[in-house]
C-alpha cells in the first residue's frame, strides 16, 4: 500500500473510528489483525503487516467468521487487550512521508486514571510492525522485535531509518465503482488472497498425487527385484529333479556334482553346485523347497504387481484430471473433505441423505447406484456400500463407482444384474465412446483406500474382469 492510498484511507476511516471503543482484538494469523471498533454493519478495522503487502483499512465481515479464523493470541496482543481495551480513539494521523499511522487511544485505569498511548501501525515492508507508546511516545512492547534506533523497546520512537532515499510516485488505488476506498481495497487483496490459496491447494493436490505415484513405482521395482531374486521356479525344479535321477552315477568333486541331463535331448553332463555338508537328497529337497518358494512368490508377485500397475494407471487418470481443474481454476474435487460435524442416527437416515449417486433398479430387482463425482464416489464406496455388496468400475478409465445392493448376502449377483451394472459403470466413465469396455468387479470388502490419495482412487486386492458395451438401459429411480 503506498502512501497516497494509505493517506485517503485514513482521510476515510477517520470520521468513523474517533470517539470509538476500542474493542476485541483478533489475531487472524501472526502479521493479521481485525480490531473492533464498534461500528455500524459489522466494520472492524484491519491491519495486515504481511512483508509483501503490508496494509490497513476498514473491511465487513461477521463476527462468528472472525471468531472461527482467530489463532492464540501473541503476548503484544494480550499487553493491547490489557492496556487499550475501552480505550477512546482521540486522534488518528498518518506520518509525513511514511507509511506509518498513529491510533492515539485514551484509556480510564482503575488505579491511576486516565491515561494516553499510541498504537503505531508500521506498514513499511520487511520492518512492518506494531508498537504501543506511552504518553512519552516511548515503546512499551512491539509485536517484533526489530533492530534500529526508536524500534527497540523503553527507546523513543522514530520511523525506521531507508536504506536509500526513494520518492513516491506511485498513484492512487482506483475505487472504481465500489462505495469505499476500504471496499475496493479489501476486494483486491482477497482476489490476490484467493489466487495464492488456489496456487497452494493446487501445488498441494500435484504433490499428493506425485507422491503417491513415486510411493508405487519404488514399491514395483522392489517387488520386480524380488521377483528376479526368487530366480526361475522350473529351474530349481529342474534341478532337484535331475539330481534325484542321477543319485547312482553322480560324479561329486569338492562343491560340484556333474550329473547327466536327461532334459536336453543331447544327454550331455553338467555341473550343479551343492553344499558340500549336504547329501544329493538333500540337495534335491532344498532345490524343491525354492522351487515352490519361488513359484508362489511368482503367483502372489505378479498379482500385486497386476494391482500396482492398475493404481498407477488411475493416479496418471487423476493426475491429468487434476491438470485439466487446475486450468478450469476449479479444484473442488481435489480439495480434502471436511470431517462430518454430526453423526447420522442410523444407516438409513445416512443413505436417505446422500445425493451423490444415481438410483437404477436392475432387471433382477436389484438396487444399482452410481457415483456422481469423485468425492461422492468414496462416499458412495465406504460410507453406503456394506462388505457384500458388489462394486464395478471401468479398467484403465476415470468414472464413476457403481455398487449392486446385495441384501440377501449373495456370493454371486445374477449375470444380467451384473451386466447392466457394469454397462453403467461403463457408460458414466471416460470411455463411454468406446465399442467395447472391460469393467472390473468385485465385492465392496476387496476395495481398499490408498493412505493419502486423493478423492475416487481406491486400490482391489481380488477382482474380475467383463467386457460390455457401454449403455444406459435401466430406469433412473
Amino acid at each position: 500500500m503506498n502512501e497516497k492510498t494509505l493517506q485517503a484511507v485514513i482521510e476515510e476511516i477517520t470520521p468513523q473510528l474517533i470517539g470509538q471503543k476500542f474493542g476485541r482484538i483478533f489475531p487472524l494469523s501472526k502479521l493479521n489483525f481485525a480490531i473492533d471498533f464498534r461500528l455500524n454493519e459489522g466494520n472492524y478495522l484491519f491491519i495486515s503487516l504481511e512483508t509483501f503487502a503490508p496494509r490497513l483499512y476498514l473491511f465487513k465481515r461477521k463476527l462468528r467468521d472472525l471468531e472461527k479464523q482467530s489463532i492464540n493470541s501473541h503476548p503484544f496482543i494480550l499487553l493491547l487487550k490489557k492496556r487499550l481495551s475501552n480505550s477512546i480513539v482521540q486522534k488518528i494521523f498518518k506520518d509525513e512521508n511514511e507509511r506509518i499511522v498513529r491510533f492515539y487511544l485514551q484509556a480510564d485505569d482503575e488505579i491511576e486514571g486516565l491515561k494516553n498511548y499510541a498504537l503505531i501501525v508500521q506498514l513499511t515492508g520487511r520492518s512492518a510492525n506494531l508498537f504501543l507508546l506511552d504518553e512519552n511516545d516511548f515503546i512499551i512492547d512491539s509485536l517484533r522485535d526489530n533492530l534500529g534506533d526508536g524500534q527497540t523497546i523503553a527507546t523513543k520512537f522514530s520511523p525506521p531509518i531507508r536504506e536509500k532515499e526513494n520518492r513516491d510516485n506511485s498513484v492512487l488505488f482506483a475505487q472504481n465503482e465500489f462505495p469505499t476506498l476500504s471496499e475496493a481495497l479489501d476486494d483486491y487483496y482477497q482476489q490476490i488472497e484467493a489466487k495464492k490459496l488456489f496456487e497452494a491447494q493446487a501445488k498441494s493436490a500435484q504433490a499428493k498425487i506425485k507422491q503417491e505415484i513415486t510411493k508405487r513405482e519404488k514399491l514395483q521395482k522392489k517387488m520386480r527385484q524380488d521377483l528376479e531374486n526368487h530366480g526361475s521356479a522350473d529351474k530349481w525344479k529342474r534341478l532337484g529333479d535331475l539330481l534325484l535321477a542321477n543319485l547312482a552315477d553322480a560324479a561329486r568333486i569338492d562343491e560340484t556334482v556333474l550329473v547327466v541331463d536327461y532334459f536336453d535331448e543331447n544327454t550331455p553332463t553338467i555341473e550343479i553346485e551343492v553344499e558340500p555338508n549336504l547329501s544329493l537328497t538333500e540337495a534335491a529337497e532344498k532345490f524343491f523347497k525354492r522351487y515352490t518358494k519361488a513359484r508362489n512368490a511368482k503367483v502372489e508377485l505378479e498379482k500385486r504387481l497386476d494391482i500396482l500397475a492398475q493404481e498407477l494407471q488411475n493416479l496418471e487418470l487423476q493426475k491429468a484430471e487434476l491438470d485439466k481443474a487446475i486450468s478450469e481454476n476449479d479444484l473442488a474435487e481435489f480439495l480434502p473433505e471436511k470431517k462430518e460435524t454430526k453423526q447420522l442416527k442410523n444407516k438409513e437416515k445416512r443413505d436417505d441423505a446422500f445425493k451423490g449417486a444415481r438410483k437404477f433398479i436392475s432387471s433382477d430387482g436389484f438396487e444399482v447406484l452410481v457415483g456422481k463425482a469423485s468425492k461422492d464416489n468414496d462416499y458412495l464406496t465406504f460410507r453406503i456400500a456394506k462388505s457384500l455388496d458388489f462394486w464395478l468400475h471401468a479398467a484403465d478409465y476415470g468414472g464413476s463407482h457403481v455398487v449392486v445392493r446385495n441384501p440377501n448376502r449373495l456370493i454371486e449377483i445374477p449375470h444380467k444384474t451384473l451386466l447392466e451394472a457394469a454397462q453403467l459403470a461403463a457408460f458414466f466413465s471416460q470411455a463411454k465412446e468406446q465399442p467395447k469396455v472391460a469393467v472390473n468387479y468385485t465385492q465392496k470388502k476387496f476395495v481398499n483406500k490408498p493412505k493419502g490419495a486423493v478423492a475416487g482412487l481406491v486400490s482391489l486386492s481380488s477382482f474380475k474382469t467383463i467386457l460390455v458395451e457401454p449403455k444406459y438401459s435401466l430406469e433412473k429411480v
